[in-house]
């Protein structure tokens, strides 16, 4: 293996190593986002199951 060879190799490495990195961060993103969405769900859901249970202890 020549140097040319080794530096195109050692750039293509770089570059699918960066993608992969760049996927691996959106992946990320979205996954916090649909821990946020989980999150508003849930407490949405609490705040429901409170109220009904302080309308059935009212009753």
């Amino acid at each position: 293996m020549n140097l040319q060879e080794f530096e195109a190799q050692y750039r293509e490495a770089m570059a699918e190593t960066l993608n992969e990195l760049q996927t691996a961060v959106l992946l990320l993103a979205q996954v916090q986002q649909k821990i946020s969405n989980i999150g508003s769900s849930i407490q949405t859901l609490s705040e429901r199951v409170e109220d009904f249970i302080a309308n059935q202890n009212a009753e």
